[in-house]
């Protein structure tokens, strides 16, 4: 059981999920720091599901600051095309991680599959949250919200696929929604709430 005041590193190097995780746990009264800062190097992921790729960074950073680590690893899931990109989500962006690249490509792609209604465009964002400790141990907690995808993108908040993700029962993208609003109902913030019941007092 982690406690208030505890130092937590957030293992990852990508600034939103940095901000997001962290905002996520400033009222537990955890510190985060992220894996970057402590001149972590980010691991290779060659998990086959979200879950294991999670595992891989949290053990990595765990092991190089002697901390309890915690990361993610999450993706857009798109019916339509056979749940890519996945756990390829990053890198449908290429080598810079260009999303407005990796969103042209979904739009295209649904075009090819003839997807052009909500429905046929049905998607859902997935995040696992892995927490591990400096003794090895790892465990994860899962998190996913459905919707639908629109294009074009819409919407200058979030980071990633959030600008053509409309979530289910909304009419706005994530990436034109309040992040407050996003935060309490995003797949992150579910996962979130699920390793807060286990983990924080």
């Amino acid at each position: 059981m982690l406690k208030k005041g505890d130092k937590l590193v957030v293992a990852t190097h990508n600034p939103g999920k940095v901000r997001e995780i962290g905002d996520l746990l400033a009222p537990y009264g955890m510190q985060a720091v992220s894996a970057g800062e402590r001149g972590i190097s980010e691991p290779d992921e060659t998990g086959v599901t979200f879950a294991q790729n999670a595992c891989q960074k949290a053990v990595h950073s765990a092991n190089s600051s002697g901390l309890p680590a915690l990361a993610d690893d999450s993706g857009l899931e798109v019916e339509a095309l056979g749940g890519q990109p996945g756990i390829y989500s990053a890198r449908w962006g290429g080598p810079q991680k260009d999303f407005a690249m990796a969103m042209e490509r979904v739009h295209t792609e649904l075009e090819a599959a003839a997807a052009t209604t909500p429905q046929q465009r049905a998607a859902n964002f997935i995040c696992v949250l892995a927490l591990a400790l400096p003794d090895g141990t790892c465990t994860t907690y899962e998190g996913k919200v459905s919707g639908s995808i629109t294009w074009p993108m819409r919407g200058l908040h979030g980071f990633g696929y959030d600008p053509i993700f409309v979530p289910k029962g909304h009419e706005i993208t994530f990436g034109e929604m309040d992040p407050v609003k996003k935060h309490q109902m995003s797949h992150r913030a579910r996962a979130f709430a699920a390793f807060t019941k286990a983990c924080l007092s």
